[in-house]
């Protein structure tokens, strides 16, 4: 899997255009993936809940002459909402095919609390986004993915995933969730398609910063 993300970035010129899916596409590592992978040549296929900052990530194509923002497919979806997904997958296979590649990025986390302490609609938001958001891109456009027999799916996971972190027990567990569900997953694909759970390392996004404060500064870019 990874020597397949690599080849995407070192290889690029040499491989194909691929089409990448990847939610939460309108900041932090979603944007910074989807502006190196269209920098590469490749077709982003990009959601997200704010229409404004998925127009400023169409500008940055077109500003930065990626083969113009028309290789690109930017829309507004909130992948908590299975309804919306279905409508996504339905326009995304009209106007840009299957995807190759996607990758679950979107994700929220809770203010610093011990779970006692965390309001249930607070708690209910991050399994919304983190794990029900997965599970609907999953349930919507693996059947799609399925009469090839090829694709990639990377949902984005956490060290958080596979320790646990005072303040942030509802984020820990959404991505426990991920990495179980996963596992799962990777045993009812058939042969020729993977997904895996894939934790970045520490990054400094607005998702970090809730949590370290300043010293968020001290982590890699998502452009690094």
């Amino acid at each position: 899997m990874l020597g397949a993300m690599t080849g995407l970035g070192q290889a690029g010129a040499a491989l194909s255009q691929r089409t990448v899916l990847i939610t939460g596409v309108s900041k932090g590592l979603g944007r910074a993936l989807a502006l190196e992978l269209a920098k590469r040549g490749h077709s982003v296929v990009g959601c997200s809940r704010s229409q404004d900052k998925l127009n400023s990530l169409n500008s940055d194509f077109t500003s930065l002459d990626l083969s113009s923002s028309a290789n690109h497919l930017l829309l507004p979806v909130d992948v908590s909402s299975d309804s919306n997904v279905q409508e996504f997958a339905r326009v995304v296979v009209e106007r840009k095919g299957v995807p190759d590649i996607i990758v679950n990025n979107a994700g929220t986390i809770n203010k610093n609390s011990k779970i006692w302490e965390v309001p249930p609609e607070e708690f209910d938001a991050v399994y919304e986004t983190n794990v029900k958001g997965t599970v609907n891109i999953l349930r919507h456009f693996i059947p799609l993915m399925i009469p090839s027999k090829k694709g990639i799916i990377v949902n984005m996971s956490s060290g958080w995933g596979r320790s646990g972190a005072a303040l942030v027990a509802p984020y820990c567990a959404s991505k426990w969730a991920i990495e179980g569900l996963t596992r799962s997953v990777a045993k009812e694909l058939p042969e020729g398609m993977a997904i895996v759970a894939l934790s970045p390392g520490v990054v400094n996004t607005d998702m970090l910063a809730s949590c370290f404060g300043d010293s968020a500064s001290l982590y890699q870019t998502p452009d690094s």
